[in-house]
């Protein structure tokens, strides 16, 4: 198994993690009126670093000294533990399908003891009815008053349904998007169906954008824009 890297752990003075550090700022004063306790991160499409984003908010979140529960709500295409190189054999579709308790299947990585993780577990043959289950809302509203920030990470919203229920019970939504991949009317059609089921929209966050530094470009860093 391939493991993916963590940079605002293994390299937490990089400008990649600054700007993680400043999108976590930007989430934390989001919102006046209500504080933020989840947050689902989602893309237009496939590949464009989803996972990679949901996985360094997490951590830079944790580094603030917030207790910070990462699940891995893509019962699809699951990568979240592949960041952790743990197993994915049990994870969030046991507690919603099977009653297991959180305490069983969640993990708690060396690399940040405020930060507990929860893999997908097994595929199941109905994410999107798990997902907008009254046992998904029920295990939401269990957590949330046991960590400061839950990061949903969840399919592109652009192919299937999930990550549109999961934003209708979140507190907000942080789209993705690819500079050179991530096409402009699919990402429109993204926050078009995020805004048709009332999603609070936070912002998107422009991965992979080219930073030219000495004659080279280099496609590891990443830009930021909330709304």
């Amino acid at each position: 198994m391939k493991r993916e890297k963590i940079i605002t752990h293994g390299n937490p003075k990089s400008p990649v993690s600054e700007a993680f550090r400043t999108l976590r700022t930007n989430i934390q004063f989001s919102s006046i009126d209500k504080t933020l306790s989840s947050i689902v991160v989602t893309s237009s499409g496939p590949s464009e670093g989803k996972s990679t984003v949901s996985t360094n908010i997490a951590v830079t979140m944790a580094q603030s000294e917030k207790e910070v529960l990462l699940v891995d709500c893509d019962l699809r295409k699951p990568k979240i533990h592949t960041f952790f190189n743990i197993h994915n054999g049990q994870g969030l579709t046991n507690i919603l399908a099977e009653g297991v308790s959180l305490r069983e299947v969640a993990y708690e990585p060396e690399i940040e003891k405020n930060l507990h993780v929860l893999t997908a577990g097994p595929i199941p043959p109905n994410p999107a009815e798990l997902l907008g289950s009254r046992r998904m809302k029920e295990f939401l509203k269990e957590v949330e008053t046991k960590y400061h920030m839950i990061i949903l990470d969840s399919p592109p919203v652009g192919m299937v349904t999930d990550s549109a229920i999961l934003s209708t019970i979140a507190d907000g939504t942080i789209l993705v998007c690819a500079v050179g991949q991530a096409d402009v009317d699919a990402s429109k059609a993204a926050k078009s169906l995020l805004e048709k089921v009332n999603a609070n929209i936070l912002g998107v966050v422009l991965n992979k954008v080219p930073v030219k530094q000495g004659g080279y470009y280099n496609y590891n860093y990443y830009n930021y824009y909330a709304d």
